[in-house]
C-alpha cells in the first residue's frame, strides 16, 4: 500500500509542476507577441523542423506576424522578422537589443572570455581592442588586400595543378580563406599542407557543420539535457580544444619572443596589452581571453567566406550565363595582364551586383546569433522584459518582398538600376547590423569580391552534371546554410 501512496505522490508532484509551468507560460504570453503556445519544458519544439530551422522560423512568421514569441526551449524568445522589423530593433534601438544572448554551442566552450559571446565593459573592451589591432595590421587597408591577392595566387596554382579534372573544391576554398586571417593573427602564413592549418580547418568545418545541423540546434534549446545524450555535438569541445592546443604552443613561442617595440601580429598587440593592464583587477585582457577571442577571430575569418565562395560558384553553375557576364566585365576593365584590386568595384556594377545577390541568395547565414535586450522595454508596443533572447531572423530581410521583386529567385538586377548601375539596398545584412555587426565584415567583402574576380579570370567552373540537375538547396540549416556537397571541373580560360 505504502508503495501506492509513494506512485500517487509522484504522479500528483509533476502534474502540480506542469500545471504550475503551464500557469506561468500563460502569465508570460500576456505581455509578449503572439505566438504558437508551447508545452511545459520542451517549448515550441513540435513547431519547428530542427533540420531547417530558418524555413521553420519563416512559416511561421506567415502566421503569427513579423514579431512573434517563440519557445526555443523552456524560455520565451522574440523572433523578429523583416528588413523594418530588424532595422528598427538593431539600428534604431540598439542600446535596448544589443546585448549577446545565450548560444550553448559556443558559449559553453567559451565562457565569457570572448569577443562574440561577452557583454558590458568586457565586450566593449574586446572589441575596441581588436577592431584597432586589425585596422593597424591592414584590415581594409592595402596590407590586407595584398594578403589576398598573394592568397588568391597561391589558389589559382592549386587549381592549375587538378588539369581540368573534377574536385570537390571544399579543402581549397577553406585554406585559402583561413590563411587570410591566419597571417593577421599569427604573423605569417600556412603552407596548405601545414598540419596546424588543417586543424585549423578540420576544427572549424567540424564544429559548422554540427551547430547547423539538428544536433546543433538541440543543443541550443536544452543545453543541459543534451549534455547528458550521445551524438556529435558531444565532440564539439574536442574541436574547440583542437584549436586551443595550438594557441598555446604559438603564445607561448610568442611570449618568449616579444619584442615590444616591433609587434609582428594580433598576438603580439594582445600579449603587450596584458603586460599593460595586469595591474587591472577587472581587465577583460589575460591569458584565456586571448585564447577565446582568436578562437572566434579564425572561426568568423575561416568558414563563413569559404562557405560563400563554395555555395556561390555552385549557384554560378546553375545560372553560367551571369558567369559568363561578370568574365566580360572582368576581361575589360582589368584584362589578364594584372590582378584584380578592390578598387576596381567601382568600374564594375555588374560584378559587383552579382557578387551581393550571391550572398543574399546563398544566406549562408539565415539567423543571427542571438541577442537579449539589455533593459526592460517597450517594442511594437509589446512589453519585453530585460534579457529576453532575440532572434533576427536574417533570412525573412534578404527574402523581403518589399525590397526583393522576386526575393526567392537569384537576379543581379536586385542590385542594379534602370542604367545598370550598381545600387545598394538597405536590406543586405550578411554580417549583421547595429553594433554588434560582425567585426570582419569589411575584411570579408573584400575577400569575396577578390576572390570571385580573380577566379573568374582565370578559370571557367563547370558542373560534372547538367546545370538543370544542379540543386541549390541548402542540405541543413542551423547556424548557417549548408551547400550541397558537389565536384566540378576548373578549366583555365
Amino acid at each position: 500500500m505504502d508503495w501506492y501512496a509513494t506512485y500517487l505522490l509522484i504522479i500528483i508532484f509533476f502534474v502540480s509542476c506542469i500545471i504550475l509551468r503551464f500557469m506561468r507560460i500563460l502569465k508570460e504570453k500576456t505581455t509578449l507577441p503572439p505566438g504558437p503556445m508551447p508545452l511545459p519544458f520542451i517549448g515550441n519544439l513540435l513547431q519547428v523542423n530542427t533540420k531547417d530551422i530558418g524555413r521553420s522560423l519563416m512559416k511561421l512568421k506567415d502566421k503569427y506576424g513579423p514579431v512573434y514569441t517563440l519557445y526555443l526551449g523552456p524560455r520565451p524568445g522574440i523572433v523578429l522578422c523583416g528588413y523594418d522589423i530588424v532595422k528598427e530593433a538593431l539600428i534604431d534601438q540598439n542600446e535596448a537589443f544589443g546585448d549577446r544572448g545565450d548560444y550553448p554551442v559556443f558559449f559553453n566552450f567559451t565562457g565569457e572570455h570572448d569577443i562574440a559571446f561577452t557583454n558590458g565593459e568586457r565586450w566593449k573592451s574586446l572589441r575596441r581592442f581588436a577592431q584597432l589591432t586589425l585596422r593597424n595590421f591592414g584590415m581594409g587597408k592595402k596590407s590586407v588586400e595584398e594578403r589576398i591577392q598573394e592568397e588568391a595566387q597561391f589558389l589559382i596554382k592549386e587549381f592549375k595543378k587538378t588539369k581540368g579534372a573534377p574536385v570537390n573544391p571544399t579543402k581549397y576554398f577553406a585554406r585559402t580563406v583561413s590563411n587570410v586571417i591566419c597571417s593577421i593573427i599569427f604573423g605569417s602564413r600556412f603552407d596548405y599542407e601545414d598540419k596546424r592549418l588543417l586543424a585549423i580547418i578540420e576544427s572549424v568545418n567540424s564544429n559548422f557543420l554540427v551547430m547547423s545541423s539538428t544536433w546543433g540546434t538541440l543543443y541550443n534549446m536544452y543545453p543541459n539535457l543534451m549534455d547528458y545524450v550521445p551524438g556529435p555535438h558531444k565532440k564539439i569541445g574536442k574541436y574547440f580544444n583542437m584549436i586551443y592546443d595550438i594557441l598555446a604552443e604559438s603564445i607561448k613561442h610568442h611570449s618568449e619572443t616579444l619584442d615590444s617595440e616591433n609587434p609582428r601580429d594580433y598576438i603580439d598587440c594582445f600579449l603587450m596589452k596584458i603586460k599593460e593592464e595586469k595591474d587591472n583587477p577587472d581587465t577583460a585582457f589575460y591569458a584565456t581571453s586571448l585564447a577565446r577571442t582568436i578562437q572566434n577571430l579564425l572561426f568568423g575569418g575561416t568558414e563563413t567566406v569559404s562557405t560563400n565562395l563554395r555555395y556561390g560558384f555552385l549557384v554560378l553553375m546553375k545560372y553560367p550565363e551571369v558567369a559568363e557576364k561578370m568574365q566580360e566585365e572582368i576581361d575589360h576593365v582589368v584584362g589578364r595582364d594584372r590582378f584584380p584590386s578592390f578598387s576596381d568595384r567601382s568600374k564594375m556594377p555588374y560584378t559587383e551586383a552579382a557578387i551581393h545577390e550571391l550572398i543574399r541568395f546563398c544566406d549562408v547565414l539565415p539567423i543571427s546569433l542571438p541577442r537579449c535586450t539589455s533593459k526592460d522595454t517597450v517594442f511594437r508596443g509589446y512589453s519585453i522584459p530585460k534579457g529576453t533572447h532575440i532572434t533576427s531572423l536574417l533570412a525573412s530581410v534578404h527574402h523581403d518582398p518589399c525590397y526583393y521583386k522576386e526575393p526567392y529567385k537569384f537576379n543581379p538586377n536586385n542590385f542594379l538600376d534602370d542604367n545598370g548601375v550598381f545600387k545598394k539596398n538597405d536590406a543586405h545584412m550578411p554580417f549583421g547590423a547595429g553594433k554588434r555587426v560582425c567585426l570582419g565584415e569589411s575584411l570579408g567583402r573584400m575577400e569575396l569580391f577578390l576572390y570571385f574576380t580573380s577566379l573568374l579570370q582565370n578559370f571557367s567552373f563547370k558542373p560534372v552534371i547538367p546545370k538543370e540537375e544542379i540543386n541549390v538547396a541548402p542540405t541543413g540549416s542551423g547556424l548557417g546554410n549548408l551547400p550541397p556537397k558537389y565536384e566540378c571541373c576548373v578549366i583555365p580560360r
